[in-house]
């Protein structure tokens, strides 16, 4: 399954907001620096759709806001 994502790092909040089936935004508190951003998002969408995170690719937008992520069920 691919699922878009919209991340907005160093949010006061942590949270994940579903605009549609694919789509998420993802509030995060980490700075977009050394990858940390995309670490926090990768364990969130681990705890939401409840598999490890081994299971979860970013396809693309590692620099970028918007991302693409493939799960593998």
């Amino acid at each position: 399954m691919l699922i878009k994502v919209k991340v907005f790092p160093e949010s006061k909040k942590e949270k994940i907001i579903r605009k549609k089936k694919d789509s998420f935004e993802i509030m995060v508190r980490e700075k977009a620096k050394e990858g940390k951003a995309n670490k926090r998002v990768i364990n969130i969408l681990s705890a939401y759709f409840k598999v490890p995170e081994s299971k979860i690719r970013m396809i693309k937008g590692g620099k970028q806001r918007n991302k693409i992520f493939q799960i593998i069920e």
